[in-house]
């Protein structure tokens, strides 16, 4: 396999994305991490025909960007075990982004083999999954970085900086990841020029976006803004991500902070989904269903063409599987008005 081999089929795989975030100043990306964030920290593997099942269902809910799964090693993330095959079962769908993360060069490594354009003389063998971009992590303290990756934060942006530059020789996108941009459950609060500096490393790594993770789920609107303000001296804001946990009930407030301060993307998770096996009692990302929720109806945000109801099912539908409830609040309130609809169209019915 070559690189030159990889080029070409980026260049035929590349969807043409929604464009409306450089046309439609009130145009939000969501970026749907459940299958990858969401389901690494539920106790209970699912099989990789599950997970792509999960990933197709969102796709045709009509989320545009979704992170697949991540090539890590099963050993330290058992969950993650069967990426591969997860991204041989995934359908492609028109104008939808999927990515991966890779913590490091193996694991760039493997998804490129499995990206190399097929030798098999069969014509009518399955094209290679449709993963356009990969995410990159770090973190902005040394204590979450050495129990996450048993290296520091300078030797793990050593580390990547590697793989970004081969994955973008590659003809893939970059996305990096900060943890802990709030507090750390090691070390306490987080100085803020910490999570500055850490972003400016990513984004001269080539980068072309930075997910500011509030991994712990501490922030408030005060200390997110104030992270946001420090970090906007060195790094567009334009390029930042929020990546918001729901420990305390303040994501979706968080998000509106980061709205107001200038920021476009934000990270999510079915059903609430998920937390971080590396900091003790978060809990799962803000759930897509009450991000969805709260920036349509009256709203003057556009998350593009997301069905609502379609996520609520799909939310109810996984955490069924994981032997567990939904966590989104908007998502369970729809689906309770809807079974009480169900219920009087019956009564309704039994009365004829």
């Amino acid at each position: 396999m070559t690189l030159s081999c990889i080029r070409t089929l980026r260049s035929t795989l590349k969807t043409t994305l929604n464009t409306a975030s450089s046309t439609n100043p009130n145009f939000v990306k969501i970026v749907e991490v459940g299958p990858r964030d969401g389901l690494q920290n539920e106790p209970r593997p699912i099989p990789p025909p599950i997970k792509a099942e999960l990933i197709n269902k969102l796709a045709i809910a009509g989320m545009r960007n979704i992170e697949a799964g991540s090539f890590v090693s099963p050993k330290w993330v058992p969950q993650m075990a069967g990426t591969a095959e997860v991204l041989a079962l995934i359908d492609s769908f028109p104008k939808t982004s999927y990515s991966v993360l890779v913590p490091n060069q193996k694991g760039l490594d493997d998804l490129l083999e499995i990206l190399s354009p097929s030798t098999s003389p069969n014509s009518h063998a399955k094209p290679p999954p449709p993963i356009t971009e990969v995410a990159i992590f770090t973190s902005a303290t040394d204590a979450f970085s050495l129990a996450n990756t048993n290296v520091s934060v300078s030797g793990s942006l050593e580390r990547l900086a590697p793989v970004a530059r081969r994955a973008l020789d590659a003809g893939l996108k970059v996305r990096g990841y900060v943890s802990v941009v709030v507090t750390c459950p090691f070390s306490g609060r987080v100085d803020p020029r910490r999570v500055k500096d850490v972003s400016r490393e990513l984004v001269q790594m080539g980068c072309y976006e930075v997910s500011l993770g509030d991994t712990t789920g501490a922030g408030t609107s005060a200390s997110i803004r104030g992270m946001l303000e420090e970090v906007a001296k060195q790094v567009d804001i334009g390029i930042l991500a929020g990546h918001f946990h729901d420990t305390n009930g303040t994501a979706t407030a968080n998000i509106m902070t980061a709205l107001d301060f200038g920021l476009r993307t934000f990270d999510a998770s079915v059903g609430g989904l998920g937390g971080c096996p590396y900091s003790p009692g978060a809990t799962g990302n803000v759930a897509t269903e009450d991000v969805v929720y709260a920036l349509t109806g009256d709203s003057q945000w556009d998350v593009g063409p997301v069905d609502l109801a379609q996520l609520a099912g799909i939310g109810e539908w996984i955490s069924g599987v994981l032997g567990r409830e939904t966590t989104s609040r908007a998502g369970k309130a729809l689906l309770a008005r809807r079974k009480r609809g169900e219920e009087h169209k019956r009564k309704e019915g039994a009365k004829l």
